[in-house]
């Protein structure tokens, strides 16, 4: 037989497309030739597809190679492709058996020794292979590499069949019984636990523990003003272990988009992801991008923490990126040949001082900054930027008799316990979180009683706030109503959510 046809997967963005890959010996002078859209990495297989085969005792036929992947419109890239190039040689040249080959799918580098190596997006193809299966329901089976197979395991009832070598995999065909064939994964992932400070080693600042403990029951987005040393930094550092556990489906998207980066670690399974860029990072690497367009830092933030410290350093282009997937989720990069799309619901939490000099209202009349000075350092947060932050918090610098008190504060865990009682009721009541409340939703389940509808439109009459800036304040009130246990938001819960939507003020 001199065709050969084998299956696996391409990449673009959290999507993976079938890639069909045919392999075909002609007569002829030999050549080894790649079609079908290959980028550099795919086009330099032929080296390493010769090399492996070679030092694993096969004859590299010396004929007419021709490698089509199918689609050809599809751009291709990595190294994921050697090992199905490799057994198509070995099928078309007549040294392996193919007749199983369309009962499974194919991933995997190959070093020139032969061994397999680790690839991206390993736990993305294995989603999309096992929803689509084969054309007469059956599911495939997926051989990839065994640096692979922890991530792919975590897709329940996905086939996995890791493999250390090309050797490894020829076997599998090529054996009369059980023995030799590769085995199916099975191990479970050993998650460790998870190493997040803890929010007992904070001292005073019982306003902001508040706020954060607010945010986190909500899912909202805050701002944290304060001076040098007010621990802003190190309340951020907790948040992540007073959120809500992670589900089924919120562990495996956050896993896949950190997976078609290649930094997943399996052990990693249901923790949030906590990501705290530094604020010279361009905004490519923000949203992510690229000739072949990957996830950026809001991305890998899914279902997790997005820390900015020192949020007026970063440059304007750069913030301004935040704005839609704040209010949408996601992000889609466009490219002249391509369209990627990512998910990136993320809880931002951002941190900045009031000033250049940081002491700006500090009691002890330190700042020296001029009131023109000031405005042009907060300045650099564009208004719609800070329309779309949920709580923007003022923290003081702590007195010295909160610095000297040893006593330990509540910890996460107590915490965590509220905030799960309060998340559980908003899933029971709307099935989302209530930051994600949109359009009539809010006037269901935020409408606050009379009293508290009386002292919101006056707010909303003096401080002039945008129509989005009313929603939030209403959404933050759903939430600390839940947090009291209280099916209808009062007036304290209105005013309570006010003062949470103040703390950035000007010179």
């Amino acid at each position: 037989m001199s065709l050969a046809v084998l299956h696996s997967r391409a990449l673009s963005g959290m999507a993976a497309p079938p890639v069909t890959v045919e392999v075909h010996l002609a007569n002829g002078l030999p050549a080894f030739a790649i079609v079908g859209l290959p980028e550099a990495e795919v086009k330099e297989a032929k080296d390493r597809v010769r090399a492996a085969l070679q030092n694993a005792r096969f004859e590299f036929p010396a004929r007419r190679i021709t490698v089509n992947l199918a689609p050809a419109d599809l751009p291709k890239e990595s190294g994921r492709f050697d090992l199905p190039i490799a057994l198509g040689i070995l099928v078309a040249s007549g040294q392996m058996p193919g007749d199983e080959l369309d009962d499974y799918e194919f991933a995997g580098e190959l070093s020139l020794s032969g061994q397999l190596r680790a690839v991206r997006g390993a736990l993305a193809m294995t989603c999309a292979m096992h929803r689509a299966g084969r054309d007469d329901g059956r599911k495939r089976g997926f051989i990839l590499p065994a640096a692979n197979a922890g991530e792919a395991a975590l897709v329940a009832g996905a086939s996995i069949l890791p493999a250390a070598s090309l050797l490894e995999v020829c076997a599998h065909f090529t054996a009369r019984g059980a023995e030799g064939r590769l085995q199916r994964y099975r191990a479970t992932p050993a998650v460790a636990a998870p190493a997040y400070p803890d929010f007992a080693d904070v001292k005073g600042q019982l306003q902001a523990r508040r706020a954060m403990e607010v945010a986190a029951a909500g899912n909202h987005s805050i701002l944290l003003v304060g001076p040098p040393g007010s621990g802003k930094s190190m309340l951020a550092s907790r948040f992540p272990g007073i959120l809500p556990p992670m589900d089924e489906e919120q562990a495996l998207e956050s896993a896949a988009v950190r997976s078609l980066t290649g930094g997943f670690d399996a052990a990693q399974w249901k923790q949030r992801p906590y990501r705290a860029p530094h604020h010279t990072a361009s905004a490519v690497a923000l949203v992510g991008g690229g000739g072949t367009p990957r996830p950026g830092e809001i991305s890998l933030a899914h279902h997790g923490v997005l820390f900015l410290d020192e949020l007026p350093e970063f440059q304007r282009a750069v913030l301004e990126v935040l704005r839609e997937p704040l209010e949408s989720g996601r992000i889609t990069i466009s490219r002249a040949a391509r369209q990627a799309d990512f998910p990136a619901r993320f809880q931002l939490i951002a941190a900045m001082n009031p000033c250049p000099c940081g002491f700006h209202g500090h009691p002890n009349g330190k700042c020296r900054c001029t009131p023109d000075i000031v405005r042009r350092y907060q300045g650099r947060i564009s208004g719609p930027l800070l329309d779309r932050i949920d709580m923007q918090m003022p923290v003081g610098s702590l007195s010295p008799a909160e610095l000297a008190d040893q006593a330990p504060g509540e910890a996460s865990v107590a915490i965590a316990a509220r905030v799960g009682q309060a998340f559980a009721r908003q899933l029971q009541r709307q099935g989302v979180s209530n930051s994600q409340l949109a359009g009539s939703a809010i006037d269901v389940h935020c409408r606050p009683d009379d009293a508290g509808a009386q002292l919101l439109q006056t707010a909303l009459a003096r401080l002039d706030w945008s129509a989005r800036s009313y929603h939030r304040v209403l959404k933050v009130a759903r939430t600390i109503a839940d947090l009291a246990g209280q099916a209808q938001v009062g007036k304290t819960h209105v005013a309570e959510a006010i003062q949470y939507r103040r703390g950035f003020q000007g010179p």
